[in-house]
């Protein structure tokens, strides 16, 4: 029985590999993403993971942990704090905050925290549950 509190996350580190992997799917071939001299050129002096490549991973902690298979977004907010770059390790962590009583809808926080602890992303989710 899901209760507010309840919390599960996932992590994982972005490689070239996969940044131009979801460029290729996404089309989203932005060179800021892609091409190491524009990115030396720019305020951040390397390559980004894409902003919503990153947040994929509260995706799959919503999808696969908490509250998991059969669950379906309603609603999601994403406030991009910092950027992600290529060989980050980032964490994705979800915390149930509330369930509304009379539908199967639960509210979710949602972060995403790189290796040396600084929130990169931070949003709410909305879930109908399974």
């Amino acid at each position: 029985m899901l209760k507010p509190g309840d919390s599960a996350s996932t992590t994982k580190t972005f490689s070239d590999e996969d940044v131009r992997a979801f460029a290729q799917i996404s089309g989203d071939a932005n060179p800021i993403h892609l091409d190491d001299d524009y990115a030396a050129g720019t305020r951040f002096g390397k390559r980004l993971v894409h902003g919503i490549l990153t947040s994929g991973l509260v995706s799959a902690v919503l999808g696969m942990q908490l509250p998991g298979p059969g669950s379906v977004y309603i609603q999601q907010t994403l406030n991009f704090r910092a950027p992600v770059f290529i060989g980050d390790t980032i964490t994705a962590t979800v915390t149930l905050t509330k369930i509304r009583e009379s539908k199967p809808i639960a509210t979710f926080e949602t972060i995403c925290t790189n290796q040396n602890g600084v929130t990169v992303i931070e949003g709410e989710a909305v879930l109908l549950l399974p």
